[in-house]
């Protein structure tokens, strides 16, 4: 593993202490924060504090035809796709995703900076990302290998690829979360360093 020096663990593995939201749809459990929404939506699982800038890592799990979200800079109430920015967790391969735009594959800024395809391990195996922000630039590394570089603030400023407003780009602190959407999903060994 790199090296883990002024990481701080934001879920302590054993219950979802420092976290607020959706504790309905998203459980502890061996470990894990696992996701499973059982066909409610799924809805979000935010951290209690607001980080600026900062390093996370964390792994992750999809189910086949996964859709779920990290949500940056977000507030507590809204679309944190828009309010906030949201870094896409997606299971590209699905045959139901086909017909995705470029900017919502998985590691990419949703609406607004599309990501390399081709990193994410079978569907079942743990994935392991870390997710680098310094306002306005962000850097997503999935299993090693950089599929995002950018800034979201460049990136936006003739309009974004959505053609949608994202305020949430302007933010430079907020909660960090998972965003639901109605799939299964599991995550481990999630952890910050702030910069």
């Amino acid at each position: 593993m790199k090296n883990e020096k002024g990481f701080s663990p934001l879920y302590n593995g054993k219950n979802l202490e420092g976290w607020v939201g959706n504790k309905e749809s998203y459980r502890s459990e061996n470990g894990l924060i696992i996701i499973d929404p059982k066909g409610k939506g799924g809805g979000n699982l935010y951290t209690e504090k607001e980080y600026g800038d900062f390093i996370l890592r964390f792994e992750f799990q999809l189910t086949p035809g996964a859709n779920n979200g990290l949500g940056i800079h977000a507030p507590l109430e809204g679309d944190a796709a828009y309010l906030g920015k949201e870094i896409q967790i997606l299971d590209n391969t699905a045959s139901k995703y086909d017909g995705l735009k470029e900017y919502q594959f998985h590691g990419s800024v949703y609406g607004v900076i599309p990501a390399k395809k081709g990193f994410l391990k079978p569907v079942g195996e743990w994935n392991q990302q870390e997710v680098i922000v310094q306002h306005p630039k962000i850097t997503v590394i999935l299993n090693g290998t950089v599929i995002l570089e950018g800034d979201y603030l460049e990136a936006s400023k003739n309009g974004t690829l959505d053609g949608k407003e994202h305020p949430g780009l302007q933010r430079d602190r907020g909660h960090i979360g998972f965003l639901g959407h109605g799939d299964v999903v599991h995550f481990k060994n999630i952890r910050i360093k702030e910069l």
